[in-house]
């Protein structure tokens, strides 16, 4: 920065409208956007007009959990010849993409597999991307944007891209941690969308019953990672009875934040960040976007710092609750692919699963209901219908609404008992027999 321009000289300089910001954007170019709330909408809209004007063709964009803006703009259907989605995480937006391109026989949906914590190297090779968008809280009188709930990638592509727009917006909540200076960016534009609030859905009878088997694997002074959904929330909610518990998380969502409010949250057992939650980026509602706001108890950093094994086992005590679609009789997990087709992605789910259990005293704990699609189908299967996300090597606690037990140490036959025994009664008898069948018992 010369040393003549101020920061707001140098915002001036750089302010632009969003259709001129993405009139760079080349065919066969990477572009990579901000994920789940730092979708930057205005540049998004001006990208989708300009492929929809035909001035551009073969646009590989690259991502990690899309959400409405994007599905409004860039992820249309009719854009899909000339924007390419690169997509690490699958979700409602993508399958309907997918669903629709396979009636017409068209690919439309390129899924790249990977771990959320190498997302930032897996953005910059084998070559770097060449405009990356996202959205950031207005500039304070230093020149420093705030990457707002969604540090995740966002920071180290910052440093890797080759050019690097931001969209601001007075509704992205400033968070401490997550910080770019205006000399870092090459473009800025303005924008005024209320940021995309994510509800969560209503628990069932079972969230309850599993909420309090995980509870009492809680100890006081945990350092907490949850996921997000109706289960995390009513883990969450048996925890208020806990103390000086921490957080070092993936995702920061409400139930999280109502821990930290209750008083039950202190980090003050935490031996890194101590004082204070981490996570890497947040989904939630307006008060969690008002919770994070300029909050010195709340830090976002870069995900590959939070989700880095060797990272998240430097805390004492890490309790890692995700959830999965299937299980086998050996406890290997298969927590994104269903019916036949990719369904979500591997997530961070194995990089907390091994640091949890690195952790002195932690626990890694798989939960989730015992059946699926209103008990016609179990989740505790004999053979997995998709790939491994984590292998039965890494497992450790595994809990549904029928108990709840550790499989570390245990023989291939003991896990398969096991397993029947966690799954829904009238699915025992069948995994019984396939037990069986395969020699397992």
């Amino acid at each position: 920065m010369s040393s003549t321009m101020t920061p707001q000289d140098l915002y001036a300089s750089k302010l632009t409208t969003a259709a001129d910001a993405v009139a760079e954007i080349a065919s066969g170019s990477r572009v990579a956007m901000g994920m789940a709330l730092a979708e930057p909408p205005g540049l998004l809209t001006a990208l989708a007009a300009r492929a929809e004007a035909q001035a551009v063709d073969e646009v590989r964009l690259y991502y990690f959990h899309s959400m409405p803006h994007a599905a409004a703009t860039v992820l249309r259907y009719e854009l899909m010849d000339r924007i390419r989605p690169h997509c690490f995480f699958l979700g409602p937006v993508e399958r309907a993409l997918q669903a629709q391109g396979e009636k017409d026989g068209r690919q439309t949906v390129w899924f790249v597999p990977g771990a959320f914590s190498q997302a930032p190297r897996l953005m910059s090779e084998p070559e770097p991307i060449d405009t990356f968008m996202t959205c950031v809280s207005p500039m304070d009188a230093h020149g420093f944007f705030s990457l707002g709930p969604s540090n995740d990638y966002g920071r180290s592509l910052v440093k890797s891209a080759r050019r690097v727009v931001v969209e601001v917006n007075r509704h992205t909540p400033r968070v401490r941690g997550g910080m770019i200076h205006v000399s870092e960016v090459d473009a800025i534009v303005e924008q005024d969308t209320p940021l995309f609030e994510n509800p969560v859905r209503d628990s069932a009878p079972e969230d309850a019953i599993i909420a309090r088997l995980v509870a009492e694997l809680v100890e006081d002074g945990a350092c907490l990672q949850m996921g997000i959904g109706a289960l995390p929330e009513a883990v969450c909610g048996a925890l208020g009875g806990h103390r000086d518990l921490g957080i070092h998380t993936e995702l920061f969502a409400p139930g999280l934040m109502r821990l930290m409010q209750s008083g039950a949250v202190t980090n003050a057992r935490k031996a890194t960040n101590t004082g204070r939650s981490i996570f890497t980026f947040a989904l939630g509602d307006k008060p969690l976007f008002a919770f994070i706001d300029d909050n010195a108890a709340v830090e976002s950093r870069p995900v590959d710092y939070v989700n880095d094994p060797a990272v998240i086992a430097r805390n004492d005590r890490v309790v890692s609750v995700n959830a999965t679609l299937q299980l086998d009789l050996s406890g290997a997990c298969n927590s994104e692919h269903m019916a036949g087709r990719q369904y979500s992605a591997a997530g961070g789910q194995l990089d907390f699963v091994r640091g949890a259990y690195a952790s002195k005293d932690g626990k890694s704990i798989i939960a989730c209901h015992s059946t699926a699609k209103d008990g016609a189908i179990s989740r505790i299967v004999s053979r997995l219908d998709g790939p491994v996300t984590t292998p039965r090597n890494d497992v450790q606690w595994v809990i549904t609404e029928h108990g709840r037990r550790n499989l570390k140490g245990l023989s291939i036959q003991e896990r398969a008992r096991v397993m029947i025994s966690l799954a829904d009664p009238k699915f025992r008898d069948g995994l019984t027999a396939e037990a069986k069948a395969a020699g397992l018992i």
